[in-house]
């Protein structure tokens, strides 16, 4: 079986410059508006997970982004065990991993 490949915020953040790779925020509602990637994330919250919101036929990789990296790690898993895509990447320690590495964020 396919397993998620964990991935630092630099190699994130040089994939969405260069436009090759899309990111799927699982975090809840509440999170989102305290903090989030800048026009970049389709949001698709883990407590109503829904397989058809992700997208699987850019050619880009798919980054799994959380809070801490846990649930993103669940839901690229998930999707990876049910056979929607062949390939995820999961943003190693989420949003705080990002901005640890002094990334830009939107704050509320």
């Amino acid at each position: 079986m396919p397993q998620i490949i964990e991935t630092d915020a630099a190699d994130v953040q040089a994939w969405l410059e260069n436009d090759e790779a899309v990111l799927v925020d699982v975090r809840e509602d509440n999170e989102l508006v305290q903090a989030r990637i800048p026009n970049a994330a389709i949001h698709n919250p883990l407590s109503r997970f829904d397989p058809e919101q992700v997208p699987s036929d850019t050619g880009k990789k798919l980054v799994f982004v959380c809070a801490q990296g846990v649930r993103s790690y669940q839901a690229g898993q998930y999707l990876l065990d049910q056979g929607f895509i062949t390939e995820a990447y999961n943003l190693t320690n989420g949003i705080s991993g990002w901005h640890q590495a002094g990334l830009p964020l939107d704050m509320g």
